[in-house]
């Protein structure tokens, strides 16, 4: 508690500094940030208190630091004086409600499997973003200079937790999956829509609104609308709800050949993980462009999946001549590959 007491001397007036922060959160809308992924599966959230007493220390200055077990360290704000505020609220900071958090979370609709997500309750504002703001299985819920309204609480928090859905199950370099998403939303005009584009335009906020406006709960959803007034609303975009959901299902694993272009004998491999609803494999078909089966192969396990091996010939013993086939494991889901015969 002798922290908590240091920080109360230095926060002389909180109160205003939170409530200028808590109305210009409501401007700005939450922000994203860069920091380090936290471990572990599931949702943690850190109230104030605790993100308080464990994160937060002051330096020789009497400036407030959060530091977090990922290694991200950040100044925050401790007086209403220090940041330059026109609305220094009530005189106290007001951060967001423990329970109103976990509330919002047990509404979301949506299964985002084993993404972590570590949820810090700020009991002060960060000086570089004084917003709520989302990176790498974390968010950082900022306080307001005055009480935050529940539905404003719970369309935060949810409007963050797609930013993490995001960055875990869409990332930047999931070119497929970005196109699909852009041409679904409309939003393929790179110079409009783009990372540096005003905030509303940005690719990124899109699609934390869209999540929340189709995932989140009543609350979360209570002022019927998006950030971004001029593209569809989400409901109306079919295919868009299933498409994000889409994302948390489990990705087949890949069957890939060696060596492909090949001449003589091939191998055939798949990781364990996601291509079957059981840990087995099945038998691998070969076919060619006609679609008439020419071999059938074998699996075996291997350290980290499945092999099938095949030395070029149908199953009557004769060597292909060189052109294209496919092979598909049997009862796969989407576990084929396209072979090229040379000779």
């Amino acid at each position: 508690m002798e922290l908590r007491s240091l920080f109360a001397r230095i926060s002389v007036g909180l109160a205003g500094t939170a409530a200028s922060v808590a109305l210009f959160v409501l401007a700005a809308r939450a922000d994203e940030v860069t920091t380090a992924s936290f471990p572990g599966t599931g949702v943690i959230v850190h109230d104030a208190d605790e993100t308080l007493l464990r994160w937060c220390s002051v330096d020789s200055l009497g400036n407030p630091w959060l530091r977090l077990p990922g290694g991200g360290t950040f100044e925050l704000i401790g007086s209403p004086l220090d940041g330059g505020f026109a609305n220094v609220g009530d005189g106290t900071f007001h951060p967001f409600d423990a329970a109103e958090v976990r509330a919002a979370l047990a509404d979301v609709h949506f299964a985002p499997g084993s993404v972590p997500v570590e949820i810090f309750i700020l009991p002060f504002p960060r000086r570089d973003a004084i917003e709520s703001a989302a990176g790498p299985g974390v968010v950082f819920l900022a306080p307001g200079v005055r009480p935050i309204p529940v539905e404003q609480q719970h369309a935060t928090v949810v409007h963050e937790l797609g930013h993490v859905v995001q960055r875990a199950l869409m990332p930047d370099d999931d070119v497929e999956a970005w196109s699909r998403y852009r041409a679904l939303r409309g939003i393929t005009d790179p110079v409009r829509f783009a990372a540096d584009a005003p905030h509303a335009d940005r690719p990124h906020e899109i699609f934390a609104e869209d999540f929340r406006a189709l995932f989140g709960g009543t609350l979360a959803v209570a002022n019927g609308t998006i950030e971004n007034a001029t593209i569809a609303p989400p409901s109306s975009v079919s295919g868009l709800a299933s498409f994000i959901a889409s994302l948390a299902e489990p990705t087949p694993a890949r069957l890939a050949a060696w060596p492909n272009p090949g001449r003589g004998a091939v191998t055939f491999a798949r990781a364990s993980a996601g291509a079957r609803a059981s840990d087995g494999a099945g038998p691998l078909d070969v076919f060619d462009l006609a679609g008439r089966r020419i071999a059938v192969l074998a699996p075996q396990p291997a350290a980290h999946g499945w092999t099938w091996t095949w030395d070029g010939r149908d199953d009557s013993g004769r060597e292909l001549a060189a052109g294209v086939l496919i092979a598909r494991e049997r009862g796969a889901v989407r576990t084929s590959v396209r072979l090229t015969l040379t000779r």
